[in-house]
Order: structure tokens, then C-alpha cells, then sequence
């Protein structure tokens, strides 16, 4: 890797962050490194900010049928989003002026069949050739890659790399783990065995969170991220999620604001509580007894959970909370109104579980260890970069 800087890429949803990775190519673990950069979609000329995206089902439908068809918005919100990272890129390259750049880049949504382009994205326009407009982008630039992008990767799965090959990764260490991230959406990871089991091999018996609906029939993804917390509290208290970021009242503010009494506060982290400890205990048991059915879905057509699988039987070293869900869990405020309600929460689902056994309860009776959180910065880039030194040296 002499002569290289390996760069990774977090594709969020409003804005583009790249880092350098750096590798102990010795004992194979990383870090990031100290350069970083990041570009808005909305600084970009050409942005469209009234974007409107294609439905889900006619999206599933195009996908299905072998036939996407990306409307003209969706294409120039593709430059867009191919230029944010472009310019991340050429950044970072300027930086480490005469060297090639490995880049690895994770991004939302379901890729298409070369994984080089998003065929389905929620909140996004679709971009089946986002990986070869960028290297023609790049190239313009004169700027050497050190190898073509080998495909898209998600945030989920990256951020399950970055522990698991971060030198400070949560992951290196244990057999049996859940991450769950939480940041402007919601990401989880899986570690079973000693190895890593993306999500997406496991969907016939363990769904993902922003898969599952709440009692009141809003994804979990509202209760586990912290845009989505944000954007509760600005329910309850009728305010708009951009006057809260004018006022600078994010989820650090509003756990504040709970343990002083605020009572729309109070009212998003109870409902926080009680759908996190909710979900690590589906998580819990799902492993141990096969899915209990706790959770309804958000798409009523996705199948049901098998309720056996390979793995029964068994408990989690550790659970791990990661990104900026993880800091609230671990600020001041963060632990007295919502880890600690979780913990005591889960403590008493595991206790009255009659699909636990005694020896499984004993397991979990000490969650202030087992429930950790991550110390890794930028996961998603991290893991990106993790990526594609890993695929590039086979």
C-alpha cells in the first residue's frame, strides 16, 4: 500500500463525509487517519430541493422486472450526489498530492446486480450507474485509482467491519454480538460464531429495525436513530425538526430537557425506552428461542420469521450501541433518562421471559457489561475503507 492513501466513503442522506483509513498491514487492523472531508448535496449546483422519490412499490416493481427506468430529477439528483463524493475525493487526493486512492464507499439502498449502482433507495433518487460515473468523474480530475470501485456497500455492514477489524473494534474480541447504530437512520450488525452475518443473509429469521414497526405503528427507526428521535420530539411538542436545528436541539438537548422535567421530552424518551428495550429483547430471544413475533412489520407483505435457525441456543457476548445513538447512551443525561430506563427495562422482559432458560437469564442478569458502547468514530467510512483493502488484496 506504499504510495496509497485507502480512502472510505459514508454516503449519508443530506451529505457525503470521506476519510483516510489507515492499516497496520502487520496485524491487520485499522484506524482513521487524520484527513477527512465532507460536501453537502445542497452546495452542489444543480441540487434538487424539492426532489420527490420514485414509490417504494413501483421501485420493487421496476427492480423486480429487470427494467429501472430513473426519472429526470433522479438523474440530476445522481450528478449531485456523484459530484458531492467526487469532490470528497478529489479533496483528500490534493491532500496526499502523487498518490493513487483506493476508495471504498457505503451508501443506502438496495444495489443493483453488479452492486456498483442503487437500484431502490427510500429517501433518495436511484442510481444504477453511481460507481462509473464517478471513476469518468475522477479521471477528468486526473485523479488515479488504484483499482475501479468493486461494488457498494452499506452502512450497516460497514459499520459490523469497522468492529470487527477497528484495532478499538467491539467485535475483534467475541464470538456472539448485535451493533446497533443509530444516527440520521439506523443501522444493524451481526456477529454469530466468530463471523460477520450481514443482515441480508439472515432476513428468513431476524428482520431489520427500521423493518419493524412500534405499538403505535411508526417504524423502529423513529426510536433508535437520532434523526428519528428529533423528529418524534418535534411531533409531540409541534415544533419543526428545522427549528430545532436552528435552536441547536438535538438528542443530547432534549435528554436534557427530560431529566428537567420538559414534558415533551419526557414523552419521546419514554416511548424511546420502551421500544429499545423492546427490541433488544426481540434480539435476545430471536437468537436463543426463534423469533416470538414481537414486532409487526412495516411492509405487511414481508414474510414471517422462521422461527428456528442454525444458531438457537445461543446468547451475546455483548450488545453494541454505536454512532451517535451510542454517545447519548453514554452522556450524562443520556444515562439517567434513557441507558439506564433501557437496562432496567430489558432486566425485567428477561427475567419474565418463559422462552429464556435459567441458565441463558444468568447469562444477561449483568447488562450495565454486556450492553456496550462503540468507541469507533465515523463507522461507516471506516468500515467502507476496511472494505475495500480487504477486497482489493483478495
Amino acid at each position: 500500500m506504499k504510495g496509497v492513501i485507502l480512502v472510505g466513503i459514508d454516503g449519508g442522506a443530506t451529505k457525503v463525509s470521506g476519510w483516510q483509513v489507515i492499516v497496520n498491514e502487520e496485524d491487520r487492523t485499522f484506524k482513521l487517519g487524520n484527513l477527512s472531508s465532507s460536501k453537502s448535496y445542497d452546495e452542489i449546483p444543480g441540487f434538487v430541493a424539492d426532489f420527490e422519490p420514485v414509490p417504494i412499490p413501483d421501485q420493487l416493481s421496476q427492480m423486480d422486472a429487470g427494467n429501472i427506468q430513473p426519472t429526470t430529477a433522479e438523474k440530476k439528483q445522481e450528478a449531485v450526489y456523484v459530484e458531492a463524493s467526487a469532490a470528497v475525493v478529489e479533496d483528500l487526493f490534493e491532500k496526499n498530492s502523487g498518490k493513487k486512492i483506493l476508495v471504498g464507499i457505503g451508501m443506502p439502498g438496495l444495489k443493483t446486480e453488479d452492486r456498483r449502482g442503487i437500484s431502490v433507495l427510500a429517501n433518495g433518487p436511484r442510481m444504477i450507474h453511481y460507481a462509473e460515473l464517478l471513476e469518468k468523474r475522477l479521471s477528468q480530475k486526473n485523479i488515479e485509482l488504484l483499482s475501479p470501485v468493486h461494488h457498494l456497500g452499506s452502512d450497516a455492514d460497514y459499520c459490523g467491519i469497522g468492529e470487527n477489524y477497528a484495532a478499538e473494534g467491539l467485535f475483534r474480541s467475541v464470538q456472539n454480538a448485535y451493533y446497533l447504530g443509530g444516527g440520521t437512520g439506523v443501522a444493524d450488525a451481526m456477529k454469530l460464531y466468530g463471523e460477520l452475518l450481514p443482515f441480508d443473509l439472515i432476513k428468513d429469521w431476524l428482520a431489520k429495525t427500521w423493518e419493524m414497526k412500534s405499538a403505535d405503528g411508526r417504524s423502529l427507526e423513529r426510536f433508535t436513530s437520532v434523526g428519528g428521535m428529533q423528529a418524534v420530539y418535534a411531533e409531540i411538542s409541534g415544533k419543526k425538526v428545522s427549528k430545532l436545528n436552528e435552536q441547536g436541539v438535538y438528542p443530547l438537548q432534549i435528554a436534557k430537557l427530560a431529566a428537567k422535567g420538559d414534558s415533551a421530552a419526557r414523552k419521546m424518551i419514554e416511548l424511546a425506552v420502551e421500544n429499545l428495550g423492546m427490541l433488544f429483547f426481540e434480539r435476545i430471544t430471536s437468537l436463543y428461542s426463534g423469533s416470538l413475533g414481537v414486532f409487526q412489520f412495516v411492509n405487511p407483505n414481508r414474510p414471517q420469521l422462521n422461527k428456528e435457525h442454525h444458531y438457537m441456543g445461543s446468547v451475546f457476548d455483548c450488545v453494541i450501541v454505536g454512532q451517535r445513538l451510542g454517545e447519548l447512551f453514554d452522556s450524562g443525561f443520556g444515562k439517567q433518562v434513557l441507558r439506564n430506563p433501557v437496562i432496567t427495562s430489558l432486566s425485567v422482559l428477561i427475567s419474565n421471559s418463559k422462552d429464556l432458560s435459567a441458565e441463558a437469564k444468568v447469562h444477561y442478569s449483568d447488562l450495565n457489561n454486556i450492553i456496550q458502547i462503540s468507541k469507533l468514530r465515523e463507522a461507516p467510512a471506516l468500515g467502507a475503507g476496511i472494505d475495500a483493502y480487504l477486497t482489493y488484496k483478495g
